[in-house]
C-alpha cells in the first residue's frame, strides 16, 4: 500500500489534492485536511488505507466505509466524494474523499471545558440527543447500524453547532449480518471498549439498540467527564451513574432504558427515543413546555399551503401552520389552534397563535395555569404572513426537507442572537423585530441555497 511519508503539507495527489496537513492516524492508516483545487481551494478530508496489519477484512472495511458515505445523503454526515486509487512512489495507493467538517469532536470540547472545571450541562446534551437522533433514524431506515458512536466520532461544526456524525468504517449491514448468522458463520466484533455493548462487543451482534445505547453512554461521560469504564459496575454489570451525574428523573428515566443490559429491553428505535423525551410524563423538556402552553403543541412562524394536516385531523382548506409534534414537525390547520403561548428554548423557535371562536382537537388532559391570564388576540399582519408564505414557497422551489430547513435557520439564528435563547415569543407587536430578524435569517440562507449553496 502507500508510502504515508510521502505525504507531506504541500505535496499534491493526482494533481488535484493539496495536502495541508495530518488531521489524525487509526486503524486504517493517516487522516489528512486537503485542497480540493479543482474546486477553488475547497478543503476535504482524504483517509489514507495503509492498515497497521494488512488484511482481506481490513480492506473489506475500508471499502465498506466509502460504499456507505456514497450512498449516504443526510446533512449531519460528510458526503462521500470520491475512491481515489492512485500511486505514491511506485506503491498502490487507496484514499477515500469525503467533505470536511470545521470543528471540534464531542471529545475535544469536553476537554477543553474541564480544563475549566465544566462539564456539558442537562440542556446541552438533551440538545445532543435531539439533533443526533433523527441521523440515526436515517441510518437505521437504511438497514444500517454505526457501531462506533462515542465522543470522538460526533464533531459540533463550528458554522452552525450541530453535530455530525463521522467514521462509518465501522457500519454494518443488517441484512448481511443476518445472512451470516444464518450460514453459521460469525462475525467480527467492531465497536468501542465501554460504548459497545456486550452482545455487540463479545458476539458481534447488532441492532438499532446498540447504536443507542452507545449514545446514551456518550450522554453519560459528556456529563460527568468521566470516561464509560468509571461509571460501570463491572461485577454487577450495571450501570452506576447516577452517583456521578445529577439529570432530572425523566431524562435519567430514558437514559436507563437506553443502557438496559438486554437489547430487547431497551428502546428498538430512535424515534421511540425522541417520543420518550417529548411526552411530557416522561420529558423534563415535555413538562417545562407543557406548563407554558395550554396544549403540547410547539410552532414555527411559517405557513405551508401545499402540506396536509396531522393525522387524526380531517384536512381542510386553509393555510396550515407548522408545528413540532414529538420532535417531529408536522401541520394543523390554522382552525384548530386555540390560544397558544409558547416560549423560545435551544432548538425551537416557536410563536403563539391566538385565535378564537373555534373547535379544539381532543387533547390529552394537561394541568391547569393558575398563574396567568389568557392573553388578547393578536393576530399577525397580513404583510407579516405573505413573508411567511414566500419563505415557506422558496423552500419548497429548492425541495428541501422543511425539518431540515427549519432546524438550520434555528441554528443560524441562535449563533447570530444568543441572546433570544430562553425568551418568551409571542405574536404581539412588541415582538415583531425579534420575528423580523428570524425571517431575515431564513431569508439569507435561501439567498445562498439558490445560489447553489449547500445546507
Amino acid at each position: 500500500m502507500s508510502n504515508s511519508s510521502l505525504l507531506t503539507p504541500g505535496s499534491t495527489l493526482e494533481k488535484r489534492y493539496r495536502i495541508l496537513r495530518e488531521l489524525g492516524r487509526g486503524g486504517f492508516g493517516r487522516t489528512y485536511l486537503a485542497e480540493d483545487i479543482n474546486r477553488y481551494n475547497e478543503h476535504c478530508v482524504l483517509k489514507e488505507f495503509s492498515p497497521v496489519v494488512h488484511s482481506p477484512k481490513a480492506a473489506e472495511l475500508f471499502d465498506r466505509e466509502a460504499s456507505m458515505l456514497y450512498h449516504l445523503q443526510h446533512p449531519q454526515i460528510p458526503k462521500f466524494r470520491e475512491l481515489l486509487r492512485t500511486d505514491l512512489g511506485g506503491n498502490p495507493s487507496l484514499f477515500l474523499v469525503q467533505d470536511y467538517i470545521k470543528g471540534q469532536t464531542y471529545e475535544e470540547i469536553l476537554i477543553s471545558r474541564q480544563q475549566q472545571g465544566k462539564n456539558f450541562t442537562e440542556a446541552e446534551v438533551t440538545q445532543l440527543l435531539f439533533q443526533l437522533l433523527p441521523v440515526l433514524e436515517y441510518i437505521h431506515s437504511k438497514n444500517l447500524i454505526h457501531r462506533d458512536i462515542s465522543p470522538d466520532n460526533i464533531i459540533q461544526h463550528d458554522a452552525d453547532k450541530l453535530p455530525f456524525l463521522i467514521d462509518f468504517g465501522s457500519v454494518k449491514q443488517i441484512a448481511a449480518n443476518a445472512v451470516l448468522q444464518f450460514n453459521g458463520q460469525s462475525d467480527t466484533a467492531i465497536g468501542k471498549q465501554g460504548y459497545s455493548p456486550a452482545e455487540q462487543m463479545r458476539l458481534g451482534k447488532v441492532s438499532a439498540a446498540s447504536d443507542l445505547y452507545a449514545l446514551a453512554v456518550t450522554a453519560l461521560v459528556l456529563l460527568s467527564g468521566k470516561k464509560p469504564q468509571k461509571l460501570y459496575d463491572i461485577n454487577n454489570k450495571t450501570w452506576d451513574w447516577r452517583s456521578h451525574v445529577s439529570v432530572s428523573p425523566n431524562l435519567a428515566t430514558v437514559l436507563d432504558r437506553m443502557l438496559a443490559e438486554q437489547p430487547g429491553d431497551r428502546y428498538q428505535s430512535a424515534k421511540e427515543v425522541r417520543e420518550a423525551l417529548k411526552d411530557p410524563k416522561l420529558s423534563h423538556i415535555g413538562s417545562i413546555i407543557s406548563q407554558m402552553v395550554t396544549m403540547n403543541f410547539v410552532g414555527r412562524p411559517f405557513k405551508n399551503t401545499t402540506q396536509t394536516a396531522t393525522s387524526n385531523h380531517t384536512p381542510v382548506h386553509q393555510t396550515p401552520q407548522v408545528v413540532n409534534h414529538n420532535s417531529t414537525f408536522k401541520l394543523i390547520p390554522w382552525k384548530t389552534l386555540g390560544s397558544l403561548t409558547v416560549v423560545l428554548v435551544p432548538g425551537i423557535l416557536a410563536f403563539s397563535v391566538v385565535k378564537s371562536g373555534f373547535t379544539l382537537p381532543k387533547l390529552p388532559e394537561l394541568p391547569k395555569l393558575t398563574s396567568r391570564q389568557q392573553p388578547p388576540d393578536t393576530s399577525l399582519e397580513e404583510a407579516e404572513i405573505v413573508r411567511q408564505e414566500k419563505i415557506g414557497k422558496r423552500r419548497k422551489n429548492l425541495n428541501i426537507n422543511q425539518d431540515i430547513f427549519y432546524q438550520k435557520v434555528d441554528e443560524l439564528y441562535y449563533n447570530k442572537y444568543p441572546e433570544f435563547q430562553g425568551r418568551t415569543l409571542t405574536e404581539k407587536p412588541e415582538d415583531a423585530e425579534i420575528r423580523r430578524k428570524w425571517y431575515e435569517v431564513a431569508e439569507d440562507l435561501l439567498d445562498k441555497l439558490e445560489k447553489g449553496g449547500e445546507l
